[in-house]
């Protein structure tokens, strides 16, 4: 295994408590007490994966997130109280690929993170190329081309996003797709999957209210459309 978590949290026995039960499953840990620091330690210790508090004195979750994501697209969950759940859903919009509610278990915690670096590692070692209409995938390079300029995806959205392109045409179900990309039970999946297809259409769409590729199948899910127009 031998990933590379980076933990972020102003608490000290959260990190001890992550850290700990984190290492015991095999994973390398760092930690950063705000998002400062997280920015630091995850240029020089490049991890695999985030782990986000969002609630931190100084820089910030979203503070962190505005400007990590602008130079890398390492996957990022982030970590938010149950009070704090329509603030995650910002924290998506950012750019996280998903979040955990506390209190949670520590074994729903490992499976969200091995699903979420199982899919980027699929994503890097599978080559694939597509183009339709005016989008381009290129699975090899990871990277999404629209009407000619490069579009900066999280690696959830770059999966939503080929998950679609490889069956153009066809309707997805919103069950289907969670099942794909989130491969686990937890609830509130379904917002989740609303939060990543509006980002992706404000990327990849010229009017993400009345899209030309990514159709909303009321009561059913989506689908890409296979001549990207209406």
């Amino acid at each position: 295994m031998n990933e590379t978590i980076l933990v972020v949290d102003d608490q000290t026995n959260v990190r001890k408590l992550l850290k700990d039960y984190l290492t015991s499953q095999g994973y390398r840990v760092v930690q950063a007490n705000d998002g400062q620091s997280a920015l630091f330690v995850a240029r020089h210790e490049h991890p695999d994966l985030i782990l986000l508090d969002v609630m931190m004195p100084g820089m910030d979750g979203y503070q962190f997130l505005s400007a990590f994501r602008r130079e890398s697209q390492t996957p990022v969950i982030i970590i938010t109280a149950r009070e704090e759940e329509n603030d995650a859903v910002l924290g998506l919009e950012l750019g996280a690929d998903d979040y955990v509610i506390k209190p949670f278990r520590m074994r729903e915690l490992v499976a969200r993170i091995r699903a979420t670096l199982r899919r980027q590692g699929e994503q890097s070692e599978q080559q694939e190329y597509l183009r339709i209409g005016d989008v381009l995938l290129d699975r090899e390079s990871h990277q999404v081309t629209v009407r000619g300029e490069p579009v900066n995806l999280t690696p959830l959205e770059f999966d939503l996003l080929l998950t679609l392109m490889r069956s153009p045409g066809r309707v997805f179900t919103r069950a289907e797709l969670v099942d794909r990309l989130f491969e686990s039970g937890f609830t509130g999946l379904e917002s989740t999957l609303n939060v990543h297809m509006r980002n992706l259409r404000r990327k990849i769409e010229k009017d993400p209210a009345n899209p030309e590729y990514l159709e909303t199948v009321f009561g059913i899910g989506y689908r890409f459309t296979q001549q990207g127009s209406k």
